[in-house]
């Protein structure tokens, strides 16, 4: 077994850092798993409304290890009138996240679009003082909580100009807009990444030229850009282009990370799964490129639904998209067999993958993702140790008993452990650091 790649604790987040850990060095068996072995997350739009859905909620647990709110931290849904605030449907994606242990994107704080008709009506003072209201309100509200934010969004527009898209913001206070939005932002929360985002960029155009221009101005004065998104929606008529990586590149040499933030592309088969295998290796091969984001978890809620852009067709099955981008990440869908099967030579198999969640000064918290081989199981045992003088103070999503010692912890389902071939089921604990910040080593799940 490997130990899990151990990150500085600067900031209340740290970057989720994971290993399949199964008796074995077997692959890693989930797009989470696979993409946090290469030092990268794999995240999905998420819509609250659907969370409530067992089989949504169960691949999104099993599969990804970062979420982005699709609609619900907008500006309609946050600040619906002026100076009110609703928080309630983001609050639900950001609880369900950080419960799993997951990186949440902030999406999205200044946009033209899905703005409330009272934004348009106000004058330059009153929209300056509005957005930078805004901006402090809603960032203020789930600080420490978010990994990064898309802080302006698709500020430029199509077309060989590339020249600024007409918004009230643009319209009423001018090309300073954007910088003043991510002064703001970084005055609220120092820690959190803060991020442009845009489509139609993901090749070197005219559109994404003006952007890297900008940003280019905005590293060389100081102004607070951490990160750019590119939004990667791609078809038939818009495949994946072919300076892609390169693109990328650019904008990493600049000096911030890239983010691939909404990918979905439409299609179906092998053609579908060789695109999506190959931005994924573009970003594997752009060391800055931290993170991949599919815009949603099932072609059945996709915005593009009759296109069936993504990784999961509307009955939750993996289509070959999904194999192709676990394949690229160095992963395996074999489901891997390396444990004792702790069943008399029944066969039942289980990998136990552990990552790194929210970190604070003194403390730490951990999730193990516990999943079933190719054969249903009845229940699991992982053990997990820590090294003194840290102690697990809290668990949850388990039964756990230790040693005389304290530092080794066995855990069991606090319930019924039966799983599906397949599925999976997650147990999380937090550490007492007391000094020491090293990862827990995670033994072999054992299954029945």
């Amino acid at each position: 077994m490997r130990r899990a790649l151990v990150l500085g604790m600067a900031g209340l987040l740290a970057t989720a850092g994971a290993t399949a850990l199964a008796g074995t060095a077997d692959a890693a068996t989930s797009l989470a798993s696979a993409a946090s072995a290469k030092g990268r997350y794999f995240g999905t739009a998420v819509a609250a409304g659907h969370l409530g859905e067992s089989a949504y909620a169960s691949t999104l647990d099993a599969e990804f290890n970062a979420v982005t709110p699709e609609n619900e931290m907008k500006w309609d849904a946050t600040e619906p009138s002026r100076n009110s605030f609703s928080f309630g449907s983001a609050d639900q994606i950001v609880s369900h996240a950080q419960g799993k242990g997951m990186k949440v994107r902030g999406h999205t704080l200044v946009w033209h679009s899905q703005l409330p008709s009272w934004v348009g009506g106000l004058n330059a003072t009153d929209l300056r003082s509005a957005m930078n209201n805004h901006i402090t309100q809603v960032m203020q509200h789930y600080k420490g909580k978010i990994y990064a934010w898309d802080v302006v969004n698709e500020a430029y527009q199509d077309g060989s100009s590339g020249a600024r898209r007409s918004s009230p913001f643009q319209d009423k206070l001018g090309n300073g807009f954007i910088e003043e939005a991510f002064r703001t932002a970084r005055s609220v929360d120092p820690n959190a990444k803060l991020c442009y985002n845009d489509y139609n960029t993901d090749g070197v155009n005219a559109k994404s030229n003006a952007v890297y221009n900008m940003v280019k101005d905005f590293k060389s004065r100081g102004v607070p850009i951490d990160c750019v998104g590119f939004q990667s929606h791609f078809n038939s008529a818009s495949p994946v282009p072919s300076d892609y990586q390169a693109n990328l590149q650019r904008f990493a040499d600049l000096g911030v990370d890239v983010h691939i933030t909404e990918l979905d592309i439409e299609g179906s088969g092998s053609a579908q799964a060789t695109n999506y295998g190959n931005v994924v290796k573009a970003c594997l091969a752009v060391s800055r490129c931290t993170g991949i984001t599919v815009w949603g978890v099932t072609d059945k809620y996709s915005w593009r639904s009759g296109g069936t852009p993504l990784l999961f067709d509307s009955n939750y099955a993996k289509k070959p998209a999904y194999d192709a981008v676990l394949s690229a990440l160095g992963g395996s869908s074999s489901g891997g067999g390396g444990n004792g099967d702790g069943g008399g030579g029944t066969g039942a198999t289980c990998t136990a993958t552990y990552s790194k969640a929210e970190t604070w000064s003194d403390r730490f918290n951990g999730n193990v993702t516990v999943k079933a081989g190719s054969s249903p199981i009845s229940s699991w045992t992982v053990k997990v140790t820590v090294t003194s003088p840290q102690k697990i103070s809290t668990t949850w999503n388990g039964s756990p008993s230790w040693d005389s010692s304290g530092n080794v912890m066995t855990m069991k389902p606090n319930g019924n452990g039966n799983l599906a071939a397949g599925a999976s089921t997650t147990f999380g604990f937090t550490i007492m650091t007391n000094g020491n910040t090293s990862a827990p080593v995670i033994g072999a799940c054992t299954a029945s």
